[in-house]
């Protein structure tokens, strides 16, 4: 099956090049390109297959939102040439990511099903169950490692640490609200629910940007808002639009990301299956027909495009 693992390009102005789990960034004096390969990610590990049309999909939905939510919050993107690239603005990250929940799910579920009440030094209340909806969002930040296991961190250990500055910091909780707050209208709008999602901030020349993506399956997790409350009363897993399948999946088979666990072998139908559920969120989400790219001479493409926007 046709898919990007991974990108290996060299241009003449590139200052450096790093690798994330899904992003190759080339990064350039003052710009950046991001190519979204196919690679996926789970419990902070890349898994051996690629998925097709994975990156385009993130790529694209990113993008979406990223133009959507511009007059909220100022962000790195530029331009989207092609699929799976995007250029923009090269922005310093900041060393948290801003994870905000609106129900009790993933993370936060497992964490509370051992007993924890409090998340980041956020509690929560008892008597609630999986998928419960919160009686307002909470932001539950984590640290963002280069290698390894993001881990949580409080509100009071960021400021405690200087990690980012109070100031920096208060503006980055009004900026992730606010993007929750349209995230979660938008997904109304298209009978989905978020239920929570992750963002990213950078600096430049003193402004806070928005950077990296937002609002899609790998950052974010849905649920069907017209199952949502019967599947609640009636005990059972909501369907979700979501990459936390691909957790569960990993779970059922004996692995979480831990030392020594093995990871699963992936077949082809599952691979397949992973690659129909990113297109289904792509489709729900935006209510258009995905357009699948041609693998043929994509790798080039990019790279020319690289090469004439920067």
């Amino acid at each position: 099956m046709d898919a990007i693992k991974d990108t290996d390009f060299k241009f003449n102005l590139q200052s450096g090049k790093y690798t994330g789990k899904v992003r190759d960034v080339y990064e350039f004096p003052h710009k950046i390109a991001i190519v979204a390969t196919d690679r996926i990610s789970a419990f902070d590990v890349i898994l051996p297959k690629a998925i097709p049309f994975k990156g385009q999909v993130l790529n694209q939905i990113a993008t979406i939102f990223l133009n959507h939510t511009r007059d909220l919050v100022p962000n790195w993107l530029e331009s989207t040439p092609e699929p799976n690239l995007s250029i923009g603005k090269k922005c310093k990250p900041f060393p948290v990511e801003m994870v905000i929940r609106g129900y009790l799910s993933g993370h936060s579920w497992r964490e509370y099903k051992t007993g924890k009440r409090t998340i980041c030094g956020v509690n929560m209340p008892d008597g609630m169950k999986e998928n419960d909806k919160f009686p307002s969002p909470i932001i539950t930040p984590t640290t963002k490692a280069h290698e390894g296991h993001d881990e949580d961190i409080s509100r009071e250990e960021i400021l405690r640490n200087k990690v980012i500055a109070e100031d920096q910091y208060i503006q980055l909780e009004k900026y992730t609200k606010q993007l929750f707050e349209a995230g979660s209208k938008y997904a109304d709008e298209r009978g989905l629910i978020l239920v929570d999602t992750k963002y990213e901030f950078g600096e430049l020349d003193g402004k806070i940007y928005l950077i990296d993506e937002i609002h899609t399956p790998d950052s974010s997790r849905y649920f069907y808002q017209n199952t949502y409350e019967q599947l609640q009363n009636e005990n059972k897993p909501q369907k979700q639009l979501s990459k936390e399948f691909v957790r569960q999946w990993l779970i059922e088979n004996g692995f979480q990301g831990k030392t020594g666990q093995k990871i699963p072998e992936m077949t082809n139908d599952l691979v397949i299956s992973i690659s129909d559920r990113y297109i289904e969120l792509f489709e729900k989400l935006t209510g258009t027909n995905f357009v699948k790219d041609h693998y043929d001479g994509k790798l080039q493409r990019i790279k020319d495009q690289i090469n004439k926007l920067i």
